[in-house]
């Protein structure tokens, strides 16, 4: 697939979306990290594959810095420690990587987003039943038709295109406006 193809359909799929909701999405997320923040909370960041890349860009977007420079923000993986992922996949079973880390590094203050460009990633779906037990506030960025993800997490930015790599380049426009939305506040 050439550039010009590859651009095309991701500038078709952006042009189906509602920009208008997706703004009010960003905006929401953006208040309450800022909020979880302020009251001693993190953001916690979870994907497979090509969304575990984008979840460790985004962390470090929050910790080091996005457009200016300002306060660190604390934004943890759940992948990234691979001698951890790997006991869990080994000792339990790779479905768990994600709610295992959860479990020991999540509270109520925090924020847990996930993604799953197909919606049925189990290793998501069983980190947002465990954030929904343990209070957790989830928003998941997926894609096709949501999966199961979207009727578990408590909010979702949906991707309507079959095409990964299209999904996952607007799922990180998505993430580099959200890191916009936070520069905007002081911490």
């Amino acid at each position: 697939m050439s550039f010009k193809t590859s651009a095309s359909k991701i500038i078709d799929t952006l042009d189906s979306l509602d920009k208008e909701k997706i703004d009010n999405s960003i905006l929401k997320l953006a208040d309450r990290i800022v909020l979880a923040i302020n009251n001693g909370g993190k953001v916690l960041i979870c994907g497979n594959g090509g969304s575990a890349a984008e979840a460790e860009h985004f962390a470090a977007e929050l910790v080091c810095k996005f457009q200016k420079v300002r306060k660190a923000l604390p934004a943890i993986t759940l992948h990234s420690n691979i001698p951890t992922v790997t006991a869990i996949g080994n000792d339990f079973k790779f479905e768990d990587i994600f709610s295992r880390n959860l479990e020991a590094f999540g509270d109520k203050n925090d924020i847990l987003i996930t993604m799953s460009t197909s919606g049925n990633s189990q290793n998501v779906i069983n980190a947002l039943k465990l954030a929904n037990e343990m209070q957790i506030y989830s928003f998941t960025l997926t894609g096709n038709d949501g999966g199961k993800v979207k009727s578990i997490s408590d909010d979702v930015f949906l991707v309507q295109s079959n095409v990964v790599s299209t999904i996952q380049e607007i799922h990180l426009m998505f993430l580099h406006a959200l890191c916009n939305e936070i520069d905007r506040n002081e911490f």
